[in-house]
């Protein structure tokens, strides 16, 4: 069966990972979304090129919410007082394990740190909805209404964020995505 899109290429760039690889972490990132959510590596691979500014006695190595703004919310202010500059939609998206997020952060790192471009073959855009693996299914296997709101708002980003406004404005925005997705399919396939 083909599709008529094939799926982008995805992950971190094999240079990257050689690059991680060589600074000897205390543990190998096998998948990306879980490992850096937390941001204990981040500050660890920081604590490479900045020992001075980053104690890893600071950083928890845990999985729970508040844990991971403690580590990101120590990070960030690092990154401010050093004038480095991450995307916090990025850094949003790594934190909710949002699909390509970290991928995108480590890739940033990297460029940061080591001063060297990454060669991709097409510059993309920051999305971290299902949207590129939606394209990929055929239409009659693609998200109902309430499975986009499930596959693109995490239950992290709505304990961080208790109001019921923001949350709202939220769902009304994927739905609305999903909306202008279903009438754009049903243009260029009208017979479907």
């Amino acid at each position: 069966m083909s599709y008529m899109h094939t799926p982008k290429k995805s992950g971190i760039p094999r240079e990257v990972l050689k690059w991680l690889q060589s600074l000897d972490l205390s543990f190998s990132p096998k998948n990306a979304r879980r490992d850096f959510s937390n941001g204990y590596l981040v500050a660890e691979i920081f604590s490479w090129y900045y020992p001075e500014d980053f104690p890893m006695d600071f950083y928890d190595n845990g999985v729970s919410l508040q844990t991971k703004f403690g580590n990101w919310s120590q990070i960030e202010r690092f990154l401010a007082k050093r004038n480095i500059s991450l995307h916090k939609e990025v850094i949003d998206g790594t934190i909710h394990c949002k699909p390509g997020a970290a991928e995108v952060l480590v890739r940033e790192i990297y460029t940061i740190l080591t001063n060297r471009k990454i060669k991709s073959t097409h510059e993309e855009e920051t999305d971290f909805t299902d949207r590129n693996y939606q394209e990929m299914l055929p239409m009659v296997a693609r998200s109902t209404a309430s499975k986009s709101i499930k596959n693109n708002l995490r239950i992290t980003e709505l304990m961080s964020e208790p109001d019921t406004n923001t949350n709202k404005q939220k769902i009304h925005a994927i739905i609305h995505m999903h909306l202008q997705q279903r009438q754009f399919e049903r243009a260029e396939n009208p017979s479907k």
